[in-house]
């Protein structure tokens, strides 16, 4: 197999770009300049609280957006499209045979910063950062000529590159005679606080942006502030079914405005309760909301040997990130109330209840901070009405370690320690560190209950001894849970997904037996195919199986066999 990573041609001339600058002396990289005493910001707007005033940018490739920001309520937008690199221009007015040093901070995809037409050496410098997912500091430095007594400052994005945020851009030297921007004033007080999504610890708010604030703080019963510089904030560590009142207040250097209007709102039941402990061996069975030919089932039908049962599966909203449920009447519920029943029932009786994200055509989107937010608080809103205590994550076209690890940590610090966390990537997720599925693992490591591979649908595969296998044997199991544990994760934190019939998987199909023979391999190192582990893994969590429905229709014959045996491993 050929495993040669080929980079974008594009990406490859920026790295030749990169060499030149630094051949020729360019300052790529430097950290923040101190300003004199006398020195002031000569950029105009430079916080974009008043739209792209002062600004230009090439093609319309420029906006002013809310969020994200660093401070205040406004940062540039500017996305690189075709043979546009998304530049955006102010010029200023400085002092001849002066240095100046230009700042601002950055975040998305690749950003330039530098000034042109400055009149000493090449006339221009820049300095430029890659991909950056949080705010990031560019800052160079800058000589005027003899005559000079205005420079163009500009920054831009790389084209076929994704779209790069700007904020709190600053040009600190001497006063070349242009009208500074105004001090700032006591800004006006906020307008519009609402109330959104509330838990029982949390409630979410959001107000109208103030022109020339910085920072808002948000007050709840007259005290306790959290600052924030957006325009919307949750609160939380609050108690269930109490009543609260809020406020917000806006801030800048100038000072604080007077408290907004209170909104009050009364925080939710806790009723999702701690849940059951998963077992230290566990079996997991994926529960059909839907028909597709398979057994139909109710919660309560579930069979006995199922430690977790995974309700499959949520839907996503026109919300990115956002998640609702919508029981199916094929699965035959007189009622929502019925069937929150059955849940409740199955976690009385020991077993875990969680809701199942994604599935072969489910498609939930976590790709920024905001969507993470919502996908936090989506889930969390379905845990307190259906009694779920956890989630599967199962999405299987694509997803971004970066936001998912956010969403899934603010998930947790609602639903408390007791959450139930599993996954179920497919093989090709789980064959290095490096793809999106194991680096989301590897980052929640410390709230994660298992992570159950889909050992079918697959191809060959490599083991982790370097190995190619074949789906539906022994060492394809074995060779390739290795992967994980070698990987990092914990033994007690992986389990053998694999199907419950012939008719619940397009290939990848084993014989019970053969789940039995892995389990023993890689627990107790018998039962072993061509592949045989250098050391017994006794914590090894369980197995998995598609689907509780497709096991019922095959006369129960992989619950029977295998659940039993994984309770009985040592």
């Amino acid at each position: 197999m050929d495993r040669t990573t080929i980079r974008p041609h594009g990406r490859r001339w920026l790295g030749g770009a990169l060499a030149l600058a630094v051949g020729t002396g360019l300052v790529l990289v430097g950290g923040a300049g101190t300003a004199q005493a006398a020195d002031v910001n000569v950029a105009k707007n430079a916080g974009f609280e008043n739209g792209l005033a002062n600004w230009a940018c090439s093609a319309g490739s420029g906006a002013v957006v809310a969020t994200p920001v660093r401070t205040g309520v406004g940062a540039l937008r500017a996305a690189p499209g075709g043979l546009d690199n998304a530049k955006c221009t102010q010029n200023v007015t400085v002092k001849p045979n002066s240095t100046y040093t230009l700042s601002a901070w950055v975040q998305g995809g690749y950003a330039y910063l530098g000034a042109a037409n400055t009149g000493t050496g090449t006339g221009t410098v820049s300095t430029w950062t890659p991909d950056s997912p949080g705010w990031k500091q560019l800052t160079t430095t800058f000589t005027t000529g003899a005559s000079t007594t205005s420079v163009q400052i500009y920054t831009h994005g790389w084209y076929g590159t994704s779209a790069y945020v700007v904020d709190d851009v600053s040009v600190f030297g001497p006063d070349g005679g242009g009208i500074p921007d105004p001090d700032p004033v006591i800004p006006a007080t906020p307008a519009g606080l609402a109330t959104g999504t509330v838990t029982s610890s949390s409630v979410a708010l959001s107000w109208n942006a103030v022109a020339g604030a910085t920072a808002y703080k948000v007050y709840r019963d007259g005290a306790n502030p959290q600052t924030v510089t957006g325009t919307s904030a949750t609160v939380s560590g609050l108690t269930a079914d109490t009543a609260y009142q809020f406020q917000v207040a806006a801030t800048n250097t100038a000072g604080e405005s007077a408290k907004s209007t209170a909104v009050a709102a009364r925080t939710t039941k806790d009723n999702t309760g701690p849940g059951p402990a998963v077992p230290k061996h566990a079996v997991t069975g994926y529960w059909q909301n839907f028909n597709n030919g398979a057994t139909v089932q109710k919660l309560r039908d579930v069979q006995s040997q199922y430690d977790i049962i995974a309700v499959s599966f949520a839907d996503s909203t026109t919300t990115p990130g956002q998640i609702t449920f919508n029981l199916d009447p094929a699965v035959g519920y007189a009622s929502v109330a019925d069937f929150k029943a059955d849940v409740a029932a199955k976690k009385a009786a020991g077993k875990s209840v969680i809701i199942s994200v994604g599935g072969e055509k489910g498609n939930v989107t976590i790709n920024s901070d905001a969507s993470a937010t919502a996908f936090a608080n989506s889930a969390y809103a379905l845990f307190q009405e259906y009694g779920f205590n956890g989630i599967d994550i199962d999405l299987e076209h694509g997803i971004n370690s970066t936001y998912l690890t956010k969403a899934l940590r603010q998930l947790s610090a609602k639903a408390g320690s007791t959450m139930v966390l599993t996954m179920a990537p497919q093989t090709i997720d789980m064959q290095s560190t490096g793809t999106e599925y194991f680096k989301t693992a590897l980052a929640v490591k410390d709230i994660l209950t298992v992570v159950n591979t889909q050992y079918y649908n697959s191809g060959a595969m490599l083991g982790c001894d370097g190995k190619v296998y074949s789906q539906g044997s022994v060492d394809f199991l074995t060779a390739l849970a290795c992967i994980q544990i070698q990987g990092g994760l914990d033994p007690s934190q992986v389990g053998l997904g694999v199907p419950a019939s012939t008719r619940g998987a397009g290939s990848g199909y084993v014989d019970p037996q053969i789940v039995k023979n892995a389990l023993d391999c890689l627990t107790k190192l018998t039962g072993c195919g061509t592949y045989k582990p250098t050391q017994a893994w006794p914590t090894l969590r369980g197995a998995m199986t598609w689907s509780t429905n497709w096991d019922a229709t095959a006369g129960n014959a992989w619950s029977n066999a295998v659940g039993p045996h994984v309770h009985g491993l040592p």
